[in-house]
């Protein structure tokens, strides 16, 4: 059993993901997915999989939030300045 376990690999971590969504995107929900992808590795070889796996979920979940929360901003930015540019103001 332990030898299956050394050649497991541990679940994605999400932190150059999540540390993008951070600069561009959201700050508050990159930062959750920060927290949560630092803690992936150190569960895994810990040995708690289940609890690596939990915090690859997490932050995959925060930083797909942070990401399309991010997306929405910035387009809604885009078509007010379109309005506002033909507007004439």
């Amino acid at each position: 059993m332990e030898k299956q376990n050394l050649k497991q690999k541990p679940p994605k971590t999400w932190l150059v993901e999540s540390i993008l969504v951070t600069l561009f995107c959201c700050l508050p929900f990159g930062i959750a997915g920060i927290v949560n992808a630092a803690k992936v590795e150190s569960r895994f070889y810990a040995g708690d999989y289940e609890g690596a796996n939990r915090a690859s979920e997490q932050a995959g979940k925060w930083t797909k939030i942070g990401f399309w929360i991010g997306l929405a901003v910035i387009v809604i930015y885009g078509i007010v300045m379109i309005i506002v540019a033909l507007s004439g103001y």
